[in-house]
């Protein structure tokens, strides 16, 4: 780790490039911070970005609702995990950055954090901190565990399988989301009797009651009857596909609205750009706030906005999915009842998509050059979108109930 340090540096050096933010608390990053007193005994809760904070929310707010007097550090790895936990939990938790997997940076974290329990949700496997969280006795669980097969592929080569075994038999607990990602922890070497099933937090995410509000709105701001579709969490590879596939649509359907959703901040400007440059009447949500009658194009450059405009749209296509990225949150829409289509690489919701698709609340597309002629396809069929909206909701609310059970495991691991 230590002779790797100096490519990590000038990684986040070039990252700072293009996001500022990756410029800010490099101190932190290397276990330097100033730890308030009141940190001793924390709840610790490590999810590295976006995706892993809004899957740790509920179970972050069921912490804060069983145990009031504990304090709570959340850590994260980017700027934009660092974003959302202040909007979600403000001054109520403790934020830091996970430091880099070095001994002596791990070191200075612990004992300024001083942690009961440490959280990790998903997959985040640190050998050192594993190592340092056992020699320190402090139990170690990793929640709403996740391993796709591209990732258990990762770690099983030969050089690493030995440590990878090592830093698993550190974990005391280990929920996975579905039976096929404990079957793969196995298979790297976590200890059988540790791994249980206990279904996927984002199921539990709370549904906010104002985006279904703020959603009529919208709807009501730019037209019942217009047809609108969102492309939510794009990556570079994806957006000129789904502006292509805009045009296809705009040729049937000439009032129609596409909303844009890049995945980071630093595609904001590059897809406004584009978009732009393509000739499509063009507003965005940090000039706007919301869409004009005559836009075409609506550009959401904003973290934490995606709700709202989910509830107001009459479909959602959800990014990472036309590139080999594994795709995103399909929650989120099929919470609100928003039918949801993907592209072929969901491999980072693996079972979330498959039971979406098998119950009729999504639908697959299998290339970029299918996707405007599928959204076509739904956006002319009133029916067709209500049966997939209404399906998407009810998997939704069926597979419910996983903080229930990961804090119940939580619960027994702090009373030993």
């Amino acid at each position: 780790m230590y002779l790797v340090t100096p490519l990590i540096v000038l990684r986040l050096a070039l990252r700072g490039f293009r996001s500022r933010p990756y410029y800010w608390r490099w101190a932190e990053r290397f276990g330097f911070f100033k730890a308030p007193p009141e940190l001793r005994g924390s709840l610790w809760v490590h999810a590295v970005s976006v995706g892993e904070v809004n899957a740790a929310e509920p179970l972050i707010k069921a912490l804060r609702r069983d145990y009031p007097d504990a304090p709570l550090v959340v850590t994260t790895v980017t700027p934009t995990g660092t974003a959302r936990v202040q909007q979600l939990f403000g001054d109520s938790v403790f934020h830091i950055y996970l430091p880099y997997d070095l001994p002596y940076a791990v070191s200075r974290f612990l004992t300024g954090v001083r942690p009961r329990l440490a959280l990790i949700v998903e997959t985040e496997i640190w050998p050192n901190l594993y190592f340092a969280c056992r020699r320190r006795g402090i139990p170690l669980m990793i929640v709403n565990a996740r391993l796709s097969e591209r990732s258990l592929r990762g770690y099983r080569p030969r050089p690493l399988r030995g440590m990878v075994r090592a830093a698993l038999g550190c974990v005391d607990l280990i929920a996975a989301q579905s039976r096929c990602d404990a079957a793969r922890y196995r298979l790297i070497g976590a200890p059988a009797e540790r791994v249980l099933v206990c279904g996927n937090l984002k199921y539990d995410m709370p549904v906010p009651q104002q985006a279904q509000a703020t959603g009529a709105r919208l709807r009501e701001h730019w037209g019942a009857r217009r047809p609108v579709w969102i492309a939510a969490s794009t990556h570079e590879g994806e957006e000129q596909a789904v502006l292509e596939a805009h045009l296809a649509v705009l040729k049937r359907l000439p009032d129609a609205l596409l909303l844009i959703a890049p995945r980071h901040p630093e595609r904001f400007r590059p897809v406004e750009h584009a978009v732009r440059s393509q000739g499509f009447a063009t507003g965005t949500y940090s000039a706007d706030g919301m869409p004009a009658v005559p836009d075409q194009v609506f550009v959401i450059d904003a973290m934490g906005q995606l709700m709202p405009f989910y509830a107001a749209a009459g479909l959602a296509f959800v990014g990472g999915s036309l590139v080999p990225i594994g795709g995103h949150n399909v929650l989120e829409p099929a919470a609100l009842g928003t039918p949801v289509l993907v592209g072929p690489h969901t491999f980072n919701f693996e079972e979330i998509t498959a039971s979406l698709v098998e119950h009729g609340g999504a639908s697959r597309v299998p290339d970029s050059g299918s996707l405007g002629g599928a959204v076509l396809q739904l956006l002319r069929d009133d029916a067709r979108r209500r049966a997939m909206g209404l399906a998407a909701q009810q998997v939704f609310e069926r597979e419910r109930g996983a903080v229930g059970r990961v804090m119940r495991l939580i619960d027994a691991q702090l009373q030993e």
